[in-house]
């Protein structure tokens, strides 16, 4: 039997690209993975535009809620396996001390919530975090890591982030 991989995505607010990526990783990971996300100071609602973003996607996205990573400190928490930062500010040298000993990555990825402009401006914004994350999920998800250490296995998921698209910009029509 192979191994099911716990899996926590952070950033800020916990409502939108972590959000994004749980329920991705939840559709795409089959039955390979559990996926969990949190944020350093969550809001209370999960984005609209992440909603408009996952709905054609995402079977269920009822159960998408943000929470604190808090939720996943102490001996109530499950231990996590990998945990994924989506942005600097939730990366390793900022996070609580987390139960188990998990492999910590860092996947950088513009932040969607800081889009001013036009709604369209913003939607667009939403769209292309979403593309990103739903290619590095999948590349996530095809990789051999029952069969990788802890340092290759960061290696790896790591290394996805130096071939990430550029970050987001309002006058950008891709």
């Amino acid at each position: 039997m192979v191994q099911k991989y716990n899996v926590l995505f952070l950033c800020r607010a916990n409502s939108a690209r972590s959000i994004m990526a749980e329920a991705l990783l939840r559709e795409l990971g089959g039955d390979r993975f559990n996926a969990f996300s949190a944020g350093i100071e969550p809001t209370a609602d999960v984005h609209p535009l992440t909603l408009e973003q996952l709905r054609p996607t995402i079977a269920s996205v009822g159960k998408l809620r943000p929470k604190s990573w808090e939720h996943f400190v102490g001996p109530s928490a499950p231990e996590m396996d990998v945990i994924i930062a989506m942005c600097d500010e939730a990366g390793e040298s900022h996070a609580p001390s987390f139960s188990g000993n998990p492999t910590f990555c860092q996947w950088s990825f513009a932040d969607p919530l800081a889009v001013t402009g036009t709604d369209a401006e913003r939607k667009r914004a939403f769209e292309q975090v979403f593309r990103q994350i739903l290619r590095r999920v999948s590349l996530f998800v095809a990789l051999p890591l029952h069969s990788m250490r802890p340092l290759e296995q960061r290696a790896a998921v790591n290394a996805m982030d130096d071939h990430a698209p550029p970050a987001i910009s309002p006058d950008d029509d891709s």
